[in-house]
């Protein structure tokens, strides 16, 4: 795979190599949305960050917190996932540079400095006793690490991030473009150790790409730029996903191969590597359309805890649920194209915490969102909904659950009953 080879032009990039989406988004302009994450959120966290502010949680959550996008890929109820599972911390992603400048942004779209949607989301999850860290970078987009120029300027875009939500935990995700660049790598590592040196105590981990040999070439590399800086974090932490990868054996292999090279990278022993290492996992099925059950998170679970892991999350909890109708429709950023109950595997990030998820499904949260009704429903005036149908044709009019809807922008596997105000569909009324 293309990560794990020498530096090269895009140009030279070999034919036919696989596709490395850590995220899958939609192709197209998606207007910026949350849904069920608003609910009960009314008190927005102040510019200072001190306001609402979480105390008391453990870093064992920031170390189990599963990546959540808040404004994409049908957003659920952080509130309601929180219930269900027990789980008390989310990974909330992406923050980016704002076109070309060295501001940040969500999605590199939505300034920190407008921005109103984040901090209800927040809101939502402390009051329920939890916290978030925020994830910086991801695939694809312009890093602050490619535009700020020097780690001293990265680091004060990102500890712009840090006060406005009064953040105790970040993640760096290291892919790509930034991933092959040494300058942006520089000022990454470099913010990361300031933003360290700054805010005392912070949790900082670092997640870049998996390879079968633990991490390709460009990964070593950034490792070798944290050890020039003496950067440690609380975890380097890789994506055994993506890359040819054949279920939980082939990513526990990966993770021994990749403790092996953080052990030559820094001189520790085989334990003391474990202790600062992670996995991020992706469920259901991955962009390479590799395929990882609830078997496989459990198995790589036992790993984590066997060997005192630093770090065990995976991508996305906007995934972990069924899709609706086919059950692998393809790939999607709303479901997991594979079988499961919802919020199945949120739950093995909760054990790798150390709680015990519920065993009763717990009343539902108070929620923005008008539940929809159990089954569907077709109007004489427009067919209806179909998963595996792509609509790529704005303004297409389908049937369901007894509404009319549009699509706003091209969807596959969306149910309009779940878009809600901002998302793809809008609901035209009952028929």
């Amino acid at each position: 795979m293309e990560r794990a080879l020498p530096p090269h032009t895009p140009a030279a990039e070999p034919a036919g190599a696989p596709a490395l989406h850590r995220r899958p988004r939609r192709a197209v302009a998606v207007a910026l949305s949350v849904f069920g994450l608003l609910a009960g959120g009314i008190a927005a966290v102040t510019a200072t960050g001190t306001a609402n502010a979480a105390a008391g949680i453990g870093s064992n959550w920031y170390a189990s917190a599963p990546y959540l996008m808040p404004e994409d890929n049908s957003p659920p109820n952080a509130a309601a996932v929180m219930d269900a599972t027990g789980q008390k911390a989310f990974q909330l992603a992406f923050i980016l540079a704002q076109g070309s400048s060295c501001s940040p942004a969500w999605g590199g779209t939505s300034s920190i400095d407008s921005d109103t949607t984040m901090p209800s989301v927040i809101q939502t999850i402390r009051t329920k006793g939890g916290d978030v860290s925020v994830s910086v970078g991801g695939y694809g987009g312009t890093k602050l690490g490619q535009t700020c120029g020097t780690p001293e300027a990265t680091a004060a875009a990102y500890q712009k991030v840090v006060t406005k939500y009064g953040l105790k935990a970040i993640d760096f995700d290291l892919e790509e473009p930034e991933y092959e660049n040494t300058a942006a790598i520089h000022n990454e590592i470099g913010a990361a150790r300031i933003l360290q040196q700054n805010n005392p105590g912070i949790y900082v981990s670092i997640t870049t790409a998996g390879t079968n040999a633990g991490t390709g070439w460009f990964g070593t590399q950034m490792l070798m730029e944290a050890k020039s800086q003496g950067f440690t974090p609380d975890n380097y932490s890789i994506m055994p996903f993506d890359g040819g990868f054949n279920g939980a054996a082939a990513q526990t292999d990966a993770l021994v191969k990749f403790n092996g090279i953080l052990q030559s990278t820094f001189g520790w022993n085989e334990a003391t590597a474990y202790a600062h290492e992670g996995v991020s996992l992706m469920n259901g099925r991955t962009d390479a359309a590799e395929y990882f059950r609830q078997a496989d998170f459990q198995t790589v679970l036992d790993f984590a805890t066997a060997h005192k892991l630093a770090r065990y999350t995976y991508w996305s909890v906007n995934r972990d649920r069924q899709c609706a109708g086919t059950v692998d429709p393809g790939l999607s950023g709303a479901c997991s194209s594979v079988v499961q109950n919802d919020w199945d595997f949120t739950k093995y990030t909760v054990k790798f915490a150390g709680a015990t998820p519920p065993t009763t499904t717990p009343s539902p949260s108070p929620s923005n969102s008008t539940s929809p009704s159990p089954s569907g429903g077709t109007c004489s005036a427009a067919p209806s909904w179909s998963a595996t149908t792509t609509y790529a044709t704005s303004g297409t009019k389908v049937s369901w659950k007894g509404h009319y809807w549009t699509n706003k922008w091209w969807t596959l596997n969306e149910d309009p009953s779940l878009s809600g105000q901002w998302g793809v569909w809008a609901d035209n009324g009952a028929c």
